[in-house]
This record gives C-alpha cells, structure tokens and sequence, in this order.
C-alpha cells in the first residue's frame, strides 16, 4: 500500500493541529491541550520521518547510479555508502510504521507499583521485598524517583504489601511489563533440610491518574481516620493519622497509614485510589476491544505467570518471550536492563507486524 495518501491526511491534521495550538483558550480544558500537544509533536515527528526517509531513498538511487560509473574511485566511494543507507532506510520505514499506530497515551505518565506477596508465607513476603529493593535500585541508577506510599511489613522484615510511586521520564512505559505473578524458587534462609521452596508475588503497575482523568465526587467516598497500627515509633500510631478511604460505586477501599500527616496520608490514599480506578477503566475498555480482535501473547494481565527467578541456578526466565538469562545475582540488586530491552523490543515487533497488517495490506481488487 502506498504510504502517500496517508501522509497528505498526517499533514492535514498536523496543519489543524497547529491552528488549535495558536488557539489563546487552549489550556481552558488541560486534559485536552495535553492530548492536543502529544498528538502535535508525534505528528511532527511521524511527517518529519517521512521526509527523511524520501531523502534517503533519493541518496540511495543517486548512490546505486554512480556505482555503475566508469569513474572507478567515484563508483567505489559510491558503493561503499550504499548498505549504510539501506540499513538507515530499512530503520525509517519501520520507525515510520510503528509511529501510525496509536500510542498508548499512559506511556509518558508516572506510575504506582503496588507489589503483594503471594503463595509462600514468610518467604513471599521477603521475596516482595527483594523485589520492591531491585525496583528501587534500578529506578535509582536511571535517575528516577521513589516516593513511598503505603507499606505493610511482615514479622521477618519482608513486605506483606508495599504501594510505592515512581516519578520521572517515561516511567510507565520503563515498567508496565512488570505487571503480573513473579515466582521465585530458592532455599529460604529458615530451611534446615536446604530444600527448595517456591513462592510468588504479585507486581501491579498503574499508570498514575491526574484529577482530570477521574473525578472523585464527594458524595461516593467514605472517608474515615482511626489510629495508624503496627509497629511504632515517631509517633506513627499515637495519633488518629491513619486514613481509609472507600469508593462506594465498586468497592473498592484505599488504607494508608505511613506518614504521621492525617493529610498526607488522605492525599497518598486518594492518588492511589483514583489510579486503581483509571486502570479498572482502561482494563474493562481494553477487555471490550480485545473480543473483537485476536487474542495476543502476553497481554500483561495480573493473573500471569509472567517471570520465574531461580537462586540455585542462577537463573530468570520471563515466560512471555521465553527469555531465559543467568545473572539473577545482577538482575535482583536492579540490573534489569538487558531484560527491559527485550520487552520492549518484543512489543515493537508485534506493534510492527500490527502495522504492516494494518496499513500495508493490498486493497481487495473489484470483480
């Protein structure tokens, strides 16, 4: 399919585009002038592609013409440009094809990680809490922030639950993979007979929702303050600080208790609830769309084994790709470069096939 027409109809747009960024009430609706000026700028840069690539194409005709020259140092320097600009033009096109394909509109917002144990007792939570320290480590060596929310420790000094937020570039997209079941397999430290026991937890990683995402009226939340429990110090549980939060229409309740501020904690407990409650959204539009389509491997839903991390051997395999590395020693203190990568190369190879499919495909022939 020729890409032609579908530019004409990008530069259109971008001309509307721009026409309503000159527009003095732009910022009267934030949540729209954001969605305005995101779609503006992947819009320059889809046309800007564009341009660079014919560029590279009339370099590469010109390049295979003069290889062909009776001038042989001419020819030569000529032949020896080519496969770079084969390989440039290959890398447009496909960077131009992913950037048809609408972007998911959470990628550049923060998150919240919420990470639970799960099967294993004692040994899930301290496996939680290895996990909530490889996250934090490997936030710390991008530049990222992390801002504590809401915890709730076990009697080890593991994590029954921890709520945290990171902050900072492209932070969901960095971090949505995680979402699912992590199961670990190792010798608990409490383990005389040095068996292996298996235990998992559960990572959830949600885009943070802004106040013009969600409106949390007044009248559908319970709000109450009580005593901060566990265990004490600094005042933590001498004063009513602790704030619950429930969102009547679902359900759906918010505790938090860490900070001595009874508004700090209601300000943590309402930013977590209204990013709990965008996800829900989003999952249940995700859910419509996903039945009228194929299914995909992969879908990230937290119900997923997603990743195993066994000790004895060294060794994490994340099961969506089938990737399997052996520097679990590495990847636990947040080295997890080398496996962010492969995620994120895995969705751009499905997002391309999805592109090619989409916009490629010849128009069926009349008769």
């Amino acid at each position: 399919m020729d890409l032609a027409p579908l530019i004409a109809r990008k530069a259109d747009r971008f001309r509307e585009l721009e026409s309503r960024i000159a527009d003095a009430g732009l910022f009267d609706n934030p949540r729209q002038a954001r969605e305005i000026l995101f779609e503006h700028a992947r819009t320059r840069e889809l046309l800007d592609r564009w341009e660079e690539l014919n560029k590279v194409r009339r370099d590469l005709e010109g390049n295979r013409e003069l290889a062909g020259s009776n001038d042989p140092g001419m020819a030569g320097m000529a032949a020896s440009e080519i496969p770079e600009l084969e390989a440039r033009e290959e890398t447009l096109e496909r960077e131009l094809l992913l950037l048809f394909l609408p972007l998911d509109p959470n990628e550049n917002r923060d998150a919240i990680m919420e990470i639970r144990a799960g099967a294993g007792g004692s040994e899930a939570a301290l496996f939680a809490a290895d996990l909530y320290r490889m996250y934090c480590r490997n936030a710390e060596t991008v530049g990222l922030k992390v801002e504590p929310l809401e915890s709730s420790s076990s009697e080890l000094g593991g994590f029954r639950e921890v709520i945290f937020k990171v902050t900072g570039d492209g932070v969901f997209r960095r971090y949505k993979y995680e979402s699912g079941v992590h199961r670990v397999q190792r010798v608990p430290a409490t383990e005389a007979q040095g068996r292996i026991h298996t235990s998992t937890a559960t990572v959830a990683v949600l885009p943070e929702a802004e106040e013009v995402d969600l409106e949390l009226k007044p009248d559908e939340l319970r709000i109450e303050v009580c005593r901060a429990g566990g265990p004490g110090g600094q005042g933590v549980n001498t004063t009513d600080s602790a704030v619950q939060v429930m969102h009547i229409p679902s359900g759906m309740i918010v505790r938090c208790q860490d900070g001595r501020s009874q508004q700090k904690n209601k300000e943590k407990a309402l930013n977590i609830l209204r990013s709990r409650l965008l996800e829900l959204k989003q999952r249940e539009e995700a859910a419509k769309y996903a039945a009228q389509r194929r299914s995909q491997v992969g879908t990230g839903e937290r119900n997923e084994r997603i990743r195993t991390y066994n000790f004895p051997q060294n060794r994490v395999t994340d099961h969506r790709i089938e990737l399997t590395l052996y520097n679990l020693d590495r990847l636990i203190e947040g080295d997890l470069e080398e496996l962010l990568r492969a995620l994120q190369a895995d969705e751009m190879s499905r997002r391309l096939a999805e592109a090619r499919a989409t916009l490629l495909e010849p128009a069926p022939t009349a008769g």
